[in-house]
């Protein structure tokens, strides 16, 4: 059944994930945890699809809540499908949507593109790391190292990042196969994977330094509120 064989490819993917990039998941969980301590922000971006990964992290029940998700709708399908995608490879559009945001160059930035070779987010990556922020990239090195960057410079994402971590989803991001076309895509499940992964060491890490931990509890749990939590990250995070 197709249905079980994503399943399996799935794990099998997660299980890379696990295998090959675990110290730099360390690794940026103590760069996460070191940006609580000195309250900081981290941010996230990401195009197409790739937002949604910002969107795991953004105001969410267990989430750290120094997370600031860039959410422009001019580069995801929000404002229609084929016009985001022609938006992601234009030139300029990432340094108008820095300028509507709060970055301050002792934050992180965390950018998402499976494909790492559009105009959007490698322009994000080289504002990031010209304005002196830790940059760090989850991509796909399968995919963009067979491919040409889109971006005049002809950088991709994963050769401008501090920390480059590698989805393992194969090129073109589909695990199955079906009469030659293939589906089957992995990219969100490692990326959700990968960020939860970060997460859930950032807090190891906090809780053993006895540091209080910034955590968005459910909204749907009587007797647990938010309101200290906006009231110290509102100013500096647009859409909480």
């Amino acid at each position: 059944m197709s249905a079980n064989k994503y399943y399996n490819e799935i794990q099998k993917l997660l299980e890379r994930i696990n295998e090959t990039q675990y110290e730099k998941i360390i690794e940026t969980s103590k760069l996460f945890a070191r940006k609580v301590e000195e309250d900081k922000i981290v941010h996230f971006f990401g195009t197409g699809h790739s937002h949604m990964i910002s969107i795991e992290m953004f105001v969410r029940a267990g989430g750290l809540a120094n997370i600031n998700a860039i959410l422009d709708d001019t580069i995801t399908t929000a404002a229609g499908a084929r016009k985001g995608s022609k938006l992601e490879g234009l030139s300029g559009l990432a340094e108008i949507i820095w300028e509507q945001y709060n970055i301050d160059k002792s934050d992180i930035m965390v950018i998402i593109s499976n494909s790492g070779r559009n105009s959007v987010p490698v322009e994000m990556a080289m504002k990031a790391k010209k304005e002196g922020l830790t940059l760090i990239a989850i991509t796909s090195l399968d995919h963009s190292r067979n491919c040409l960057s889109r971006h005049t410079s002809g950088k991709r994402l994963f050769e401008l990042a501090d920390i480059v971590l590698d989805n393992c989803v194969p090129g073109g991001d589909s695990l199955l196969e079906f009469g030659g076309i293939k589906s089957g895509p992995g990219s969100t499940m490692a990326g959700v994977f990968i960020v939860n992964s970060i997460l859930s060491e950032t807090l190891k890490i906090l809780n053993e330094k006895g540091i209080p931990l910034p955590i968005f509890t459910s909204q749907n749990v009587d007797g647990f509120n938010n309101d200290d939590l906006y009231r110290k990250y509102s100013s500096r995070i647009k859409h909480m």
